[in-house]
């Protein structure tokens, strides 16, 4: 009965209380590139069909913290661009509080030198935010006399809204650098009517091809990256580093989330990655295992990508062909 009450009491700050969502997060920033940055809308040889999917603490009890993805984009060098599609779903609670993200995405590639781009990109999104009320156990359903403060169902159970992104990143043969702002439109999301927003987030990623080894001049046969990650949103910071080899056609990769000092949680989780690269599919598991105070309720997260990368026959010999980001693949 004392945890019901406290689920009630939870329940009451999450509606009266000004509060801001954060979004989720994937382990595999690069296997959804388009989530990371719309920079990366049509970084590939033509076309690229992403799926990715995250089970966030899936320990804690009748409680459900699931994020998919779907994205598709394509390359069209003869215009420097690269256009796409995202749409994301995440799903939390048992009153299923659901986020939904579809959004038109547009890159262009510029030479600063020979060596070195720069490639802004663009994002157009539909927000929708929705609740199912019905799931949601009140204070009236448990006790005769109730709680206070009384807790009444909000009056929607869905909000809609438009949102906007913008981002940049500059790269050569082995370097890369970007930044994304994301919800520059800072989008409603309260089911009362109030002022509650989206707060605006930023992003800074990058890294660096420590040894690189190639085959026939072009094909990749054993890479070593390093990357980091910072993210902030709200008063909410996180900031990661990890490590990935490949050798084809494995790779494996080591973050380490919470690096002190520029991040809420610090020693947060450490990320274990494996995955296989083929000339088009691209498959990777990663597991996030807690190392914070929350290591024995949560039961990390679970995170798997797919990604498909092919052409079309009808193209001719004499194409454009576009400049490989050194980012790794997952």
């Amino acid at each position: 009965m004392l945890k019901r009450i406290k689920y009630i009491f939870l329940l009451a700050f999450i509606f009266y209380v000004d509060c801001y969502s954060q979004d989720p997060t994937f382990s595999q920033f690069y296997a959804n590139p388009l989530y990371l940055s719309p920079s990366f809308a049509g970084a590939t040889e033509q076309y690229r069909l992403g799926l990715n999917y995250r089970n966030q603490w899936p320990s804690i009890p009748k409680a459900i913290f699931h994020t998919y993805s779907v994205s598709f984009d394509m390359a069209m060098p003869n215009f420097n661009s690269g256009i796409g599609v995202l749409a994301t779903y995440d799903v939390a609670g048992s009153g299923n509080l659901s986020t939904t993200n579809i959004g038109i995405l547009y890159s262009y590639d510029f030479n600063i030198t020979k060596e070195w781009h720069i490639r802004p990109g663009v994002n157009f999104k539909f927000y929708y935010l929705g609740l199912d009320i019905y799931k949601l156990v009140f204070n009236s359903q448990l006790s005769g006399s109730g709680t206070m403060p009384s807790i009444y169902p909000p009056p929607f159970e869905s909000v809609a809204d438009v949102d906007f992104a913008a981002s940049a990143l500059v790269y050569n043969d082995r370097i890369w650098g970007g930044f994304t702002l994301d919800h520059l439109l800072v989008p409603k999301t309260s089911f009362y009517g109030d002022d509650a927003k989206v707060p605006v987030k930023f992003n800074l990623y990058g890294g660096v091809q420590l040894y690189k080894k190639t085959r026939l001049r072009t094909k990749l046969r054993e890479v070593l990256s390093v990357a980091v990650n910072y993210q902030t949103q709200s008063k909410f910071n996180q900031a990661d580093i990890g490590l990935y080899y490949y050798r084809d056609p494995l790779i494996f990769g080591l973050w380490y989330r919470g690096i002190p000092f520029l991040t809420n949680q610090a020693g947060d989780a450490i990320i274990g990655l494996v995955g296989i690269k083929t000339s088009q599919l691209h498959i990777g598991y990663s597991y996030d295992f807690t190392i914070s105070n929350l290591l024995a309720n949560t039961g990390g997260a679970h995170e798997i990508s797919l990604v498909y990368e092919f052409t079309s026959f009808s193209i001719s010999t004499g194409r454009k062909r576009i400049r490989a980001i050194p980012c790794p693949e997952f």
